[in-house]
């Protein structure tokens, strides 16, 4: 509840101070155009530019009032089928997230990567930390797909590749989830990649599985076993958590988007950079001719799309369910 109020109470006095100073700005340009300086009114007017950049983030922003979304975030990242093209499109997917976390002054902490045979990634889970970090990754979940000419193909023909991203909230201390011991398989492996020669030689690495729901999850972030295992444990709590939120979403008529199952079927953006470069969101309609920033971490018009279109098909069809 305190968070909540406090969460309300900065948006209201964003907003309040937004007036102040849009209300300043125009006093500002009003006084140096009276008195011919042209330098200070740019100035100002610059300023009111700014301000109206920062209203649109906070409209966006007012969009993130689901239960978990101001909380810290757990993205998942694996790559389809096609052995070496896919999970070199994984390792891509997952530096395009790190980037954008970056940008926004998030912390990114990778828990578990297995890298692929000859390049990239078969599968990397990264926790990315700041405020609403959950609210505007997660309709990121689905299916991504890469349409290039292969860096890995000499008779560079075009490849179509495939991987999914899977976003799940990171659960606090007043979220109790209950686990069955009976409910769960452990495993231990020998972690690979950077490290130092301690993580090669024991099996620090720590996988539970859940059998009920078939949920896997992993981490090789510590050296310790111990704390590995305290790590893969939270971010299955996290997982169970988060299959819970989509149940109640489906319950109260949620966006079809929040309800998808993920798969391979289920592709929401296309990136392709061979023959045209395009990137296009199936979801929103939003294009974007330039994929190299995309790729480098512009996702924020996506993201922004994306959240819209849910809210507007939730509160559609929450209407229709009224009715």
């Amino acid at each position: 509840m305190m968070r909540e109020r406090g969460r309300l109470a900065e948006q209201v006095e964003g907003v309040q101070r937004l007036e102040r100073d849009v209300a300043d700005a125009l006093g500002l340009i009003e006084l140096a155009e009276a008195e011919g300086d042209t330098a200070t009114a740019d100035a100002a007017v610059a300023d009111l530019r700014a301000l109206a950049e920062e209203a649109k983030r906070r409209e966006i922003e007012s969009l993130l009032s689901g239960e978990a979304d101001a909380n810290d975030a757990y993205l998942e990242v694996n790559a389809g089928a096609g052995g070496t093209e896919a999970q070199d499109w994984a390792e891509m997917l997952l530096r395009m997230y790190m980037r954008w976390a970056e940008k926004r002054g998030y912390k990114v902490t990778l828990t578990e990567r297995s890298d692929g045979e000859q390049a990239g990634v078969k599968s990397a889970t990264i926790q990315v930390s700041g405020p609403n970090a959950y609210g505007w990754l997660k309709t990121e979940s689905g299916v991504h797909r890469l349409v290039r000419i292969s860096p890995f193909d000499a008779a560079a023909r075009r490849q179509t590749s495939f991987a999914s991203v899977y976003v799940y909230p990171v659960i606090d201390d007043r979220i109790e989830i209950e686990i069955n011991p009976a409910d769960l398989r452990t495993d231990t492996f020998r972690a690979s990649g950077a490290g130092g020669q301690h993580v090669n030689k024991t099996e620090s690495g720590v996988r539970f599985t859940h059998i009920p729901t078939g949920i896997v999850v992993a981490s090789t972030q510590d050296r310790s076993q111990h704390r590995n295992r305290e790590i893969a444990m939270n971010m299955l709590k996290a997982r169970l958590y988060e299959l819970e939120l989509q149940k109640r979403e489906a319950v109260a008529a949620a966006a079809e988007a929040g309800k998808t199952d993920i798969g391979w079927g289920h592709q929401i953006r296309s990136y392709v950079l061979q023959p045209y470069q395009m990137v296009k969101d199936l979801r929103t309609g939003v294009e974007k001719g330039n994929p190299d920033a995309v790729l480098d971490g512009e996702l924020d018009e996506f993201m922004a799309a994306a959240l819209a279109h849910r809210v507007g098909a939730t509160r559609s069809e929450a209407s229709a369910a009224a009715r």
